[in-house]
């Protein structure tokens, strides 16, 4: 789905009053932050916009800017929620809701917590609704690097570095032939809503919202798949998820935060897999507007 198109989708989750400035967004756009009583800011790439109080986009802090009140910002949550609340309720305690085309927004507020676990998001602050960027052959660069496609592969790099965008395009271009789960656990990969993937997943089997544990789990015991890619290994309860992939002959792509080696080296979860060959390809990512752009490649050997 086209940028602009998006843009219209997320058009309908804004308050009335700031619809139509849409209209006048960058391409580039890459979100749109409402937070109560302060402006409404536009980021597209690196530059930052705000939006003046005759819904025209300014780069200066200064000029007379419309201020988003809270009155706005409820009427924008309700819509972002289907006027439904209840029903997004599993996803805003994670802290985010998947809109339609493969969008996002993600919610701060005061947390409701239960016997340590978070319960609800209560009296709504801000709102960060991210554009979804689909970039069809942006893994291009990455697979070449790849001599096996049953190596394994760590994506490293910092935020915004396009290894999510990556990692979807890897699952559309290899499920096709070999047998793909994407454990999409925080909905960023297919970015299902109302049971339909939004991005182009390929011929992958999606688990949406499932823990790692959980996903890697049921992937193995009932998807017999060849390949399993999934974002974000965080701690050692991932990295333990993705060394039983392996014991059961099952191949892993995934991604982590990390800029280098150094920084790779110095967790020690994401030190063992690498130690117990888990990847056979770690691809490290330069940050910046060209998605895909690859800083270096380590392959097993050198590392070990």
């Amino acid at each position: 789905m086209k940028t602009k198109d998006n843009l219209n989708i997320i058009k309908t989750c804004l308050p009335f009053s700031l619809r139509p400035a849409v209209d006048n967004l960058p391409s580039a756009t890459q979100e749109i932050r409402l937070r109560v009583n302060r402006p409404v800011v536009i980021q597209a790439f690196d530059k930052t916009y705000y939006i003046d109080n005759s819904l025209r986009l300014t780069g200066n802090l200064e000029d007379d800017l419309l201020i988003l009140t809270q009155r706005e910002l409820i009427e924008a949550f309700s819509a972002i929620c289907s006027y439904s609340v209840y029903s997004k309720q599993n996803e805003i305690i994670n802290g985010f809701v998947t809109l339609k085309g493969g969008n996002r927004a993600g919610i701060c507020g005061t947390a409701v917590v239960t016997d340590g676990k978070i319960i609800n998001i209560r009296d709504i602050t801000s709102i960060n609704i991210r554009v979804c960027v689909e970039i069809i052959d942006c893994s291009n660069a990455v697979l070449n690097n790849v001599k096996d496609v049953f190596g394994g592969v760590l994506l490293c790099g910092p935020p915004c570095s396009g290894k999510t965008t990556i990692l979807r395009d890897i699952a559309r271009k290899i499920s096709p032939k070999y047998r793909t789960a994407v454990i999409d656990t925080r909905g960023e990969l297919a970015a299902v809503y109302g049971g339909i993937p939004q991005n182009d997943v390929g011929m992958s089997d999606v688990l949406n919202m499932y823990s790692k544990n959980d996903g890697f789990e049921h992937a193995i015991r009932c998807l017999s798949p060849e390949v399993i890619i999934c974002d974000e290994l965080s701690g050692e309860e991932d990295a333990c998820s993705v060394l039983n992939a392996q014991k059961s002959g099952v191949t892993v792509y995934a991604s982590a935060h990390c800029r280098d080696e150094n920084e790779l080296l110095c967790r020690p979860y994401l030190k063992s897999l690498i130690k117990t060959r888990c990847f056979e390809t770690i691809v490290f990512l330069a940050a910046g507007e060209n998605v895909g752009q690859v800083a270096e490649v380590k392959h097993i050997d050198e590392l070990l």
